[in-house]
């Protein structure tokens, strides 16, 4: 049985994907007697979402299997490290989505970049940081 055709509204398509690391950090600007501001870890899942009007082929915003220079970024250069030693930053949840959404932008193909619309990092007390349009 064949289904009916039906009329494709217009609009966005946007799509997303997990990846989680292992990481430790400090809060050191925070007061001595608040709980983040002594060596601690976290699973960290970071979520990218790529949004895009029409879709390449064979129908995909991109293909999934083209986000893994970020995930061998995450796996290299902050899995099992202490971010306060690999960062410039302090590594607040905020700041962490921020500086992941412009490694990105700066390193993977510029059809990609362009899709980019946020970066969500860890899942039950999370930061997101939205890409402003260009």
């Amino acid at each position: 049985m064949e289904t009916a055709p039906v009329p494709l509204p217009p609009g966005r398509f946007t799509i997303g994907k997990t990846f989680d690391f292992e990481a430790g950090h400090r809060l050191a600007s925070l007061p001595p007697e608040h709980k983040c501001s002594g060596q601690h870890g976290h699973t960290y899942e970071v979520e990218v979402v790529l949004s895009a009007s029409s879709l390449q082929g064979p129908g995909f915003v991109t293909d999934f299997g083209d986000l893994g220079p970020f995930k061998r970024y995450l796996d290299s250069e902050l899995d099992h490290r202490n971010l306060h030693e690999v960062l410039d930053f302090e590594p607040t949840s905020e700041l962490l989505a921020q500086y992941l959404a412009g490694w990105f932008i700066t390193n993977m193909p510029p059809r990609m970049a362009r899709q980019l619309t946020a970066v969500r990092e860890t899942q039950r007390s999370w930061a997101r940081f939205d890409v402003a349009a260009t």
